[in-house]
């Protein structure tokens, strides 16, 4: 199935005759509740930091069916941390592919923060980075 049946399908546009589900799972779909409440992979801040903006995720896939979870969490503002370290590479390149997608679309961004693991920031979200220039050079720990 060529690319733009493949997404004519996935929006409803076209039946879809494939019989490969390797993208959808009825297990993952039949899942109540919320899924990054109940997933133990998932960790999201408490009530009080997202009553102050400040609540950041972190979510270990074990596959691509995982990818939802971190789009709906990038989707209302949250920045995510991906930890792919767990995954097979085949999916691990499909959920980075997804995410840098998904931050494109959302006029975010992405960034590596060690091996196989990924920072996802919304448009709204700054991120400092600890080695600047105009840190105090005489520090505490300063031996000279």
């Amino acid at each position: 199935m060529g690319s733009v049946r493949k997404a004519s399908a996935w929006l409803g546009l076209v039946e879809d005759n494939n019989d490969d589900d390797r993208y959808y799972d009825d297990e993952y779909a039949e899942e109540a509740g919320d899924p990054w409440v109940t997933d133990p992979r998932v960790r999201v801040a408490s009530e009080s930091a997202q009553d102050q903006g400040r609540r950041i995720a972190t979510i270990t896939p074990d596959g691509f069916r995982d990818a939802r979870g971190i789009g709906e969490l990038f989707r209302d503002g949250i920045p995510v941390i991906v930890n792919l370290t767990s995954m097979e590479p085949g999916d691990a390149k499909r959920v980075v592919d997804f995410a840098a997608g998904l931050t494109f679309g959302l006029r975010g961004s992405i960034e590596r923060v060690a091996t196989r693991v990924f920072l996802l920031t919304p448009a709204d979200t700054q991120i400092v980075n600890g080695e600047s220039s105009g840190r105090f050079q005489g520090g505490f720990f300063n031996q000279s």
